[in-house]
């Protein structure tokens, strides 16, 4: 696997593998005592909520998305849904 580093992924559009562009990474969670990635935090474009992306929200409003849903990182971060 290709390592990226997250300053190449910061502000990065995120797509649905069935081509809806989500919005715009806001952050990347992780556990502190594993290293493992956990959940994409992204800002939704307008008309996306988390019921139209089939993920959560959180409180303040950005979609959290399974790092495991991660397909691809190019020219944007494609998630599936």
């Amino acid at each position: 696997m290709v390592d990226i580093l997250a300053e190449n992924l910061s502000g990065k559009a995120v797509m649905g593998a069935d081509g809806t562009e989500l919005g715009d990474l806001y952050n990347i969670t992780m556990d502190l005592k594993t290293g493992r990635l956990h959940d994409l935090l992204v800002t939704p474009n307008e008309g996306i909520s988390a019921a139209s992306a089939d993920f959560p929200a959180n409180e303040d409003g950005r979609l959290e998305i399974p790092a495991g849903a991660v397909d691809a990182v190019k020219d944007y971060i494609v998630v599936s849904r």
